[in-house]
């Protein structure tokens, strides 16, 4: 069933053309993946979905009552709302009940007599029942704490950018939606946080268009591949693994249909080229036709990134960390860590976000000093540092004297120079948009820029911090087999599994801040190697606890039988009891006083119904226990 409908859209920038008539459709449930190089007009695609932004021309079909959430790569947040608050956010009817029941329980809690937010308590609390909007409020908590957030009541302003990403991450997957727009929702994100957020978009209720850079997340949410391209749009169904086969034939296909274009073309230029008397008896319509084909195109134009950079040479001796300890807030972070970098390593560095990963690249680089330990460079070393915030870069330049500021010509392995305008169209900035302000150009197209600024410094150790943020896969492709053949040692911080299967050969694992060890291997491997210990662990319990001598059979006392037989009849009394009061309550109406009583005898019975309930799980696992020894 089709919910939306995108007809010949048009989007032009400047001189740069996104969009042209662009269409697709999108279905119930369906899961779509929006992929293309940095530039092509992903994110600006999904903003004229969601209506933040108009196409010059083409519209859009969908139902009257059609409802879109949208996570934006770099989210806005009310900085002086709670978390609860901005996750509740939104008109909807649910959401609505949901800010004002947590808005007075926090009053409650505070002021726990006060009769107005007693009342008002209560009141919403029948509206929740009439909605159903406690599954809502429970899973909202629910994902809050999967990503990490545990402090519902903390101002936005006191959360770190990849805190106030996850807090919009709750925010768009608990709004009601018929579709779900994502961009770059991995970003910020630790492994274990991806994980979970494939298990739950797996069983979301609406369709989901998402544009990501983690291959492996592209790979198990989606069932179909949208491809931007020099303006047109390419469909293939299927997961990303399907689009990667459909795009080589299509590409083959294209270069064949190419060739017999041009041989069909070189033909008939070839019969209008004759004599005078072939001239004289020609047809109009031939060669209307022969400049037809001069005026068709085929794309077929490779837009690949090509890395080959030179290195500077590389000594023996390369990094030793010994005993390296760092601390901020009375927090260890890095806790008497040693390590032995040796030329041609691979290592990746993993761990929960806030562990200490980007404080030991930090050490690394010599960007702040440790607390105590010694960190030993070798004299040949040549440090290229990408960090994740891109603070080196002045917007106000333009993109070439951004560059040139790094290097005007740079030597490949192989002797070549190559100059800064070379190296640019390389990383596809062609000349006429290198004289272009490096604050026009989307996010991806600064990091794909940034990324070749450090490249230009011809490294022998690159330290990356999360490289795979905010660049799209083609970049990622090309990077990864740059990094295949850089004669020197790669050190990276990355939550992207695919990026550290290819790049990494050893990782450095956060379990905790301050504890620190190292896997030889890559990170399916390890997952493989945790999952066998985890196993093993389980097997040994299970192993002790079979040879533990079997405890007698045991019986229920004469008491416990007794009370046994009656707990229920006692709960269902107590349930009646509290309703009675509830119904009393209500009313009561301004009368205060008696209010205020009822709420009182309210409390103590629902204490009383809570023991009682918690005694008569105590007796139904002791009944289950003495019915299975029999």
């Amino acid at each position: 069933m089709e919910i939306l409908a995108v007809e010949n859209i048009v989007k032009t920038y400047g001189d740069k053309q996104l969009f042209d008539h662009v269409s697709f459709s999108i279905s119930k449930k369906e899961r779509i993946g929006l992929i293309g190089v940095n530039g092509t007009g992903k994110s600006t695609l999904l903003k004229i979905i969601a209506g933040l932004e108009d196409a010059d021309q083409g519209q859009m079909h969908h139902a009257k009552d059609f409802r879109v959430t949208y996570l934006k790569q770099d989210p806005e947040l009310n900085e002086n709302a709670t978390v609860l608050e901005e996750v509740f956010a939104g008109e909807a009817e649910i959401m609505v009940l949901m800010r004002q029941y947590e808005k007075v329980r926090i009053q409650l809690e505070s002021n726990p007599n006060e009769q107005a937010f007693q009342n008002q308590l209560m009141a919403l609390q029948q509206q929740m029942d009439t909605l159903d909007a406690w599954d809502a409020n429970t899973t909202a908590k629910m994902i809050l704490t999967k990503l990490g957030i545990t402090v519902f009541n903390q101002p936005i302003k006191e959360l770190s950018g990849g805190q106030k990403k996850r807090v919009a991450m709750a925010k768009a997957l608990i709004q009601p939606a018929d579709l779900l727009l994502l961009d770059e929702p991995t970003n910020h994100l630790d492994n274990q946080s991806i994980e979970w957020l494939e298990s739950y978009l797996n069983q979301y209720q609406g369709s989901i268009v998402l544009i990501t850079h983690d291959r492996y997340f592209l790979n198990r949410i989606t069932n179909r591949i949208i491809e931007l391209d020099k303006g047109n749009s390419y469909q293939y169904q299927g997961n990303y693994e399907t689009f990667l086969e459909k795009k080589a034939e299509r590409e083959v296909l294209e270069k064949q249909n190419e060739q017999k274009h041009a041989n069909t073309l070189r033909r008939e230029l070839a019969w209008l080229k004759r004599g005078a008397k072939a001239r004289s008896t020609k047809q109009k319509a031939r060669i209307d036709r022969v400049e037809e084909m001069k005026e068709e195109t085929f794309d077929t134009s490779d837009t690949s990134i090509d890395f080959q950079v030179g290195t500077k040479r590389l000594g023996k001796k390369v990094l030793e960390l010994h005993d390296v300890s760092k601390s901020y807030n009375d927090i260890n972070y890095v806790n008497r860590f040693s390590l032995l970098v040796t030329p041609d390593d691979r290592i990746g560095i993993i761990g929960a976000n806030g562990s200490g990963k980007t404080t030991l690249l930090q050490l690394i680089a010599d960007q702040i000093k440790p607390d105590s330990g010694e960190i030993e460079v070798g004299s040949t070393v040549h440090i290229g540092y990408y960090t994740q915030d891109n603070r080196e870069m002045d917007e106000n330049l333009r993109i070439i004297d951004y560059i040139r500021q790094t290097a005007e010509v740079i030597h490949t392995k192989n002797g070549e120079t190559i100059t800064a305008e070379q190296m640019l169209e390389r990383f596809l900035f062609p000349r006429a948009q290198q004289w272009t302000y490096i604050r026009r150009l989307s996010g991806g197209e600064r990091r794909r820029l940034y990324l070749l600024q450090v490249l230009m410094q011809e490294p022998n150790v690159l330290l990356l911090d999360e490289p795979t943020n905010d660049l799209d896969v083609q970049t990622l492709s090309v990077l990864e087999d740059y990094l295949d053949s850089f004669p020197g040692v790669v050190i990276t911080v990355s939550h992207d599994r695919y990026f550290l299967d290819r790049v990494v050969n050893q990782l450095i694992t956060f379990t905790a801040p301050g504890t620190i060890s190292t896997f030889y291997g890559n990170y399916t491997e390890y997952m493989e190697d945790q999952e066998l210990k985890q196993a093993t662990k389980t097997k040994d319990v299970a192993k002790k606890v079979a040879q533990q001598p079997k405890p007698k059979r045991k019986k229920l006392s004469y008491n416990d039988q007794r009370e046994w037989e009656g707990i229920e009849e006692e709960i269902v009394a107590l349930e009646e009891q509290i309703n009675d009061v509830q119904e009393a309550i209500i009313d009561s109406g301004s009368d205060s006083e008696k209010v205020q009583s009822l709420y009182e005898k309210q409390t103590e019975l629902e204490a009383v119904l809570e023991q009682k309930m918690e005694r008569w799980e105590e007796l139904s696992l002791l009944v289950e226990e003495i019915e299975q020894q029999t």
